[in-house]
């Protein structure tokens, strides 16, 4: 398998009201954009460039929306990036930059 273009583990990953997971995962690699479980089970994945990524209206800088087959995930990363070598999610707003880069949008 080809080396991810983004990764983060630890995230929340919720559909409307219904929290999926607590300690997720989101992988950005060979052009799929995947939601997974913090067993590694995949939730919805989709080719990058169908995937829709965005900053909710009114919400933490640690929250994104993600639009996946027709469905619309909130994930909730980290509100700054992680110091080199120490746990945790980077941030969203990393998030929606890789899917646009993935999908060759432009910001």
């Amino acid at each position: 398998m080809a080396e991810a273009e983004f990764r983060a583990t630890g995230v929340r990953i919720g559909k409307r009201l219904r929290s999926l997971t607590r300690a997720g995962q989101v992988r950005i690699s060979d052009g799929r954009v995947q939601l997974l479980t913090s067993y590694g089970s995949e939730i919805d994945s989709a080719p990058v460039q169908a995937v829709r990524a965005s900053k909710p209206w009114f919400s933490p800088d640690d929250r994104a929306l993600a639009d996946l087959n027709g469905k619309r995930y909130s994930l909730t990363l980290g509100d700054h990036d992680p110091a080199p070598g120490e746990p945790g999610p980077p941030a969203a707003r990393r998030f929606i930059e890789a899917v646009r880069k993935a999908a060759g949008r432009k910001g």
